[in-house]
């Protein structure tokens, strides 16, 4: 909430004689496992998704590209137990993002921000954590689209004033050279390795956020979560770095892994989960 609105709500109760009770958010709980995974389908892929719950337990897990509306969301991962919810479906067999909730970590609120569109983002206020699920646009067919989402996006963030923020999902941007195997690397950039996009991820950084897993792993040039689905190569491991998990700069400070998990799953885009201590 602005601070202006709640001096004033503060004054309008005085005013009338009204104590104020402080309310304060409960405390982050530690340690605290953050997955982020792009399902390219949740019909496709609900079996897995329900293994990869059990296995890894995830206190929050952000989806992306469920590609289902409601209805076509199986019962036992519409109500999962031990967690809350959100599922924002993009119907059409197109784009849609989720967020997972544990319950230990309090009751959220979900909300989405102005700009969402095509189903791409929807955050939650839970205690003292604010956290994102987003899907960026490709930009294959509107890169002014994409531009305008990611300025949008890179402005949501800074607004946010919960004492811990998070960002994960499929950003749709290698960071840097690195962030590509070099056969994949063009000689003329293109969309998702280009330098303003590589520059907007500078801007976000700037903001008083890090990317963990390049925090974590500042030279390990083996870190994709995407791979091009022919030629085996993500069996050889020749992708793009994509996914993310950005931190604010105080939880961070307390990521002691962040991981590709490329062997699960059977979609292009591969798990990551981070742990804070």
């Amino acid at each position: 909430m602005d601070r202006r609105i709640r001096h004033q709500i503060r004054m309008h109760l005085e005013s009338q004689g009204i104590s104020r009770t402080i309310i304060q958010a409960p405390p982050m709980q530690f340690p605290l496992k953050i997955a982020t995974w792009n399902l390219n389908g949740l019909r496709a892929r609900a079996a897995q998704l329900l293994e990869y719950v059990e296995t890894e337990k995830p206190d929050v897990l952000c989806l992306q590209e469920i590609r289902v509306t409601h209805e076509q969301i199986p019962m036992d991962l519409f109500a999962l137990p031990g967690y809350a919810c959100y599922w924002h479906g993009g119907g059409k067999g197109y784009s849609g993002v989720a967020l997972l909730i544990a319950e230990r970590l309090g009751q959220p609120t979900f909300s989405h921000p102005d700009f969402d569109f095509e189903s791409r983002i929807v955050n939650a206020l839970v205690g003292e954590l604010s956290i994102t699920s987003v899907y960026v646009p490709n930009g294959g067919k509107d890169l002014e689209a994409k531009e305008r989402f990611l300025e949008q996006l890179k402005q949501f963030l800074a607004q946010q004033t919960a004492p811990h923020v998070l960002l994960a999902g499929d950003l749709n941007i290698a960071r840097s050279a690195m962030d590509v195997h070099p056969k994949e690397r063009k000689a003329k950039p293109v969309i998702g390795q280009l330098p303003e996009e590589r520059e907007w991820f500078t801007q976000v950084l700037a903001q008083g956020f890090s990317d963990v897993q390049r925090q974590l792993y500042p030279d390990d040039d083996r870190l994709f979560s995407w791979w091009a689905p022919w030629r085996e190569l993500r069996q050889k491991n020749i992708g793009w770095r994509i996914d993310y998990i950005l931190a604010s700069s105080n939880l961070a400070a307390r990521a002691s892994e962040c991981l590709s998990q490329r062997e699960f799953g059977t979609s292009d885009h591969a798990p990551v989960v981070a742990t804070f201590a």
